[in-house]
């Protein structure tokens, strides 16, 4: 049977190596090690309450993730908080695919955003993920850019 919940720091562990694992399954070729940086973002947004995660889970194993990081900006039209949830981390076992989990988890984490106050939720989505975001209503922005600074 799988189980649904919060993500808590007795779980930082194997989250993170789960969320480098997705960015190598993605294409990362990287070869730094990501854990201590993670683990400070996770460990610091965890306790002010800018970061939540829910998990699925089988027997007491996390099968699947998810992920969300709140930030603000100066309100605007389409945002009148300017609250902004920024999705990430939502993998899923390949053993478990095509099961609902990830979809059950992201309705999760929007649910989160929502409860947070924000206005929208944004996602940069691997290929492997579009037909899960699509099939929930995201949409894509033509107008996302980025310039990459480091």
């Amino acid at each position: 049977m799988i189980t649904y919940r919060k993500l808590t720091e007795n779980d930082l562990e194997t989250f993170i190596r789960m969320r480098i694992g997705q960015l190598h399954e993605e294409g990362a070729k990287e070869k730094m090690d990501l854990t201590p940086a993670l683990r400070d973002y996770y460990q610091r947004h965890m306790a002010d309450g800018t970061f939540v995660s829910w998990l699925a889970l089988e027997d007491g194993n996390i099968i699947g993730t998810s992920g969300m990081s709140f930030v603000e900006k100066p309100p605007y039209f389409g945002c009148s908080t300017g609250r902004i949830g920024l999705l990430s981390s939502m993998y899923t076992d390949p053993a478990y695919r095509r099961q609902g989990i990830a979809k059950k988890l992201l309705s999760l984490v929007v649910n989160e955003a929502r409860n947070y106050g924000c206005g929208t939720v944004q996602i940069t989505a691997s290929d492997m993920g579009t037909f899960l975001y699509t099939d929930f209503g995201f949409v894509r922005n033509g107008n996302f850019m980025q310039y990459k600074l480091e």
